[in-house]
């Protein structure tokens, strides 16, 4: 079936090509293409440096039928990295192949200029994509409706909890992996490089019937921003600050900045959704005197304290 579906989606390939494309043998590739002729597959081999297997033009085999991996595999073709990581990368490259024996010769070339053309690549700048062993056991959860027990390490006290999991989904963000599962409490996202230990089970739970994996993720985005957000800060910043804002890797501070009026000699006075007062003063100290915050006083207390630490720390 392999050697059947690559010469008919790539029109002519020799016996090393097939071997090495399948890792078999070419004995092996020799007794296959025997045993296609003696089926009635219209299978033969053009001679010379030049030559190689060919099907009879117009022949096209109906026998595409996707497994049911690799029908779960569709939607991960044309991203190896994601593929891998969920244990799929055979099945994704079965279903290519089979999609791509299923297209007119024309649309079939199309398909491969697109795939040469335009690449994906999940995670973002200075940053590698998260990698955990538990992985792909979540997502063999996902696929089969069966629950996970799992001791997760999450952020607030206790650190280290223990969980049962009903995984309805998987989420890949920026090179992170997030699993949403129902829980006693509801509908929860946890992040899948943080479960430390994972014990899978034969229990099978009941899906939610009207659970939207896309529009969840869409509402917990907001939800986070807006508990993300907690208060707000006004700061001025300098005219060459704002004139790079397009180095800053800080969107409120670039949103409120586009957002705002310069002042004669160029700098803005914008206000800022901050997290908290630490991770403000964190975010805004790597500006140096190119940002000044006015208000509010506790944050610009904690700036000075950590100069003050600074200072400690190097003038010596």
């Amino acid at each position: 079936m392999s050697i059947l579906l690559l010469l008919q989606t790539r029109r002519q390939l020799t016996a090393r090509e097939l071997a090495d494309e399948l890792e078999v043998s070419l004995r092996t590739i020799y007794r296959d293409v025997e045993a296609l002729a003696a089926a009635g597959v219209p299978v033969y081999a053009d001679q010379g440096r030049a030559g190689g297997y060919r099907l009879v033009e117009g022949y096209r085999t109906r026998l595409t039928g996707l497994t049911e991996q690799e029908a779960a595999a569709l939607f991960l073709v044309g991203m190896p990295g994601p593929a891998a990581a969920l244990g799929l990368t055979a099945q994704t490259n079965a279903a290519e192949l089979k999609l791509l024996a299923a297209l007119a010769p024309d649309q079939r070339d199309r398909a491969g200029r697109l795939k040469n053309r335009f690449h994906l690549d999940m995670p973002a700048w200075y940053a590698d994509a998260e990698t955990s062993p538990h992985l792909s056991a979540v997502a063999d959860a996902v696929l089969h409706d069966r629950r996970i027990k799992v001791r997760y390490r999450r952020w607030s006290a206790p650190r280290e909890v223990d969980r049962v999991l009903e995984p309805h989904g998987l989420v890949l963000k920026s090179g992170s992996w997030y699993v949403v599962a129902a829980t006693e409490t509801g509908m929860r996202t946890y992040r899948v490089s943080n479960i430390l230990e994972l014990t899978p089970t034969d229990e099978q739970f009941t899906r939610t019937g009207d659970f939207d994996l896309p529009q969840f993720w869409q509402d917990h985005l907001q939800y986070f921003d807006q508990a993300r957000f907690t208060a707000e800060a006004v700061v001025r910043v300098s005219a060459s600050l704002a004139g790079r804002m397009y180095d800053v890797s800080f969107p409120p501070l670039v949103a409120a900045v586009a957002a705002a009026t310069p002042d004669p000699d160029g700098s803005v006075v914008v206000t800022v959704p901050i997290e908290s007062i630490g991770n403000a003063a964190a975010s805004f100290a790597r500006f140096g005197q190119s940002l000044e915050v006015l208000e509010p006083p506790e944050l610009r207390a904690e700036l000075a304290a950590l100069a003050r630490i600074l200072l400690d720390l190097y003038e010596s």
